[in-house]
């Protein structure tokens, strides 16, 4: 198994949009074999989060407010390989592609495969 983690730059002025962008692709990973974890947005005015605070003084430092996260999950690279190549067929995808043409919610994004670690 492993997890795709996508790090998107987002405009804040368009935050409605991309978390109607992050609705479109959830259940496009789920239809095609994947387990999706969520994405996972900046607070908004009002909401009510932590003050960013550090277990390791002088290492750690507080996070861009622009940075949204999507993490889904795999069982192998076959059945991932096998989602790319439906998906880029399915209706809803090429739907929500240009949706994001439209909107341009996000300036840009990075892609890492992660394997998990459990106890």
């Amino acid at each position: 198994m492993f997890t795709c983690c996508i790090r998107y730059e987002v405009d804040p002025h368009k935050l409605n949009e991309f978390k109607e962008y992050a609705h479109a692709w959830i259940p496009l990973i789920e239809k095609y074999g994947g387990t999706h974890h969520g994405y996972f947005v900046p607070p908004e005015s009002g909401d009510s989060v932590p003050d960013a605070t550090f277990s390791f003084p002088g290492l750690g430092k507080a996070g861009p407010a622009n940075i949204a996260y999507a993490f889904f999950s795999f069982p192998n690279v076959e059945s991932y390989e096998k989602y790319r190549a439906e998906v880029s067929k399915d209706e809803g995808c090429k739907a929500a592609t240009a949706r994001f043409n439209e909107t341009k919610c996000f300036s840009s994004y990075e892609r890492n495969f992660l394997k998990p670690i459990f106890s």
